[in-house]
């Protein structure tokens, strides 16, 4: 017995939900890069199950490329985050102003 593939789209429904949620309305920037990592494991959920459905590989494989992509984006983003908790030893996105004149 296998698992019908409108509850794998479900979870990636509800994992995008929380991400976007996250992404919206926190102000720590942990916080914000974790909610963007929830919005691509939904995204991989949801590339998975499409393959299954329709019998091919090609949504394995893109979902590959985007955890590469999602590892690449901690990485970058966490050195951003270290330099700027040196530089304003703050890790809140309202109170990071280093665009600003």
């Amino acid at each position: 017995m296998t698992i019908p593939v409108y509850w794998y789209l479900l979870l990636g429904t509800g994992l995008f939900s929380v991400g976007v949620i996250g992404v919206l309305t926190r102000r720590n920037v942990i916080i914000i890069l974790m909610s963007i990592e929830l919005i691509l494991n939904a995204v991989n959920i949801n590339l998975v199950a499409f393959s299954q459905l329709f019998n091919t590989v090609n949504g394995q494989a893109f979902a590959i490329f985007v955890i590469t992509d999602a590892a690449a984006e901690a990485a970058v983003g966490l050195g951003l985050i270290i330099a700027l908790f040196r530089n304003k030893e703050t890790v809140n996105a309202d109170e990071i102003d280093l665009l600003k004149w």
